[in-house]
């Protein structure tokens, strides 16, 4: 083992909360609880910070698969913090098949990408149509992060629709999109839901999370519910 390797599970071990550990483990059960230390996701982001400023992080990003859950979301961490697109992308495409939990997946939003939003499209596209459960959600997130405002189009939503998949983790990500883009652009989205255009247990979930959220009004949360397939 490298010694910034050797270093950093130290200093993860430093931090640990085994109490957090017990609840964070809960909540990710695809991820073996002797994987996970039990450190916050603040002092996470602390450390990714600062490691991100130190030439040696190159031998802990490419020492793959990491051992620890921790490890794994301190190397999405230090991603975010690459302000080159093309370093950030090249970063990014090595980490994904590793990703093995929703809350890695979620976690990473390079800030690079938003000033490079035409660029990161075909990535997108890609990383949607790939098998593997975390890559394919990774894009369906960079899509609901970066396309639902000034930059939405609806045939991003179809792209979304159009996603087949038997993974609980894909489709929950396909209603999350949908939930959120029925937020922010509603009169365009309220269509895919009319003409049932997702399978029956995305077009319900995604309801279900509308109704949820505070950014949809009564009147559509109303409506919203008439919608739901039975």
């Amino acid at each position: 083992m490298s010694r910034i390797i050797d270093e950093i599970q130290v200093r993860l071990f430093e931090l640990q909360d085994l109490k957090y550990r017990d609840f964070n483990a809960s909540l990710i059960p695809a991820v073996d609880k002797d994987t996970v230390i039990g450190v916050r996701t603040p002092a996470l982001r602390k450390m990714a910070k600062e490691l991100a400023q130190n030439p040696e992080i190159i031998e802990f990003l490419t020492a793959l698969p990491h051992q620890y859950y921790e490890e794994n979301n301190l190397h999405g961490m230090i991603i975010e913090q690459e302000k080159d697109f093309g370093r950030c992308i090249s970063e990014v495409e090595k980490f994904l098949p590793y990703i093995d939990n929703w809350a890695t997946c979620d976690l990473i939003s390079p800030k690079v990408f938003r000033k490079h939003t035409e660029e990161l499209m075909p990535h997108i596209r890609r990383w949607m149509e790939s098998s593997h459960t975390y890559t394919c959600r990774f894009g369906i997130k960079m899509l609901m992060t970066y396309f639902l405002d000034n930059n939405f189009r609806s045939e991003y939503a179809e792209w979304v629709a159009a996603v087949k998949s038997e993974e609980y983790y894909v489709n929950m990500m396909r209603a999350w999109y949908f939930a959120t883009a029925l937020a922010k652009q509603y009169d365009r989205i309220i269509l895919f839901i009319e003409e049932k255009s997702l399978d029956k247990w995305t077009h319900n979930k995604s309801i279900q999370k509308s109704v949820e959220s505070y950014r949809i009004t009564p009147e559509q949360k109303k409506y919203l519910r008439t919608l739901k397939v039975k």
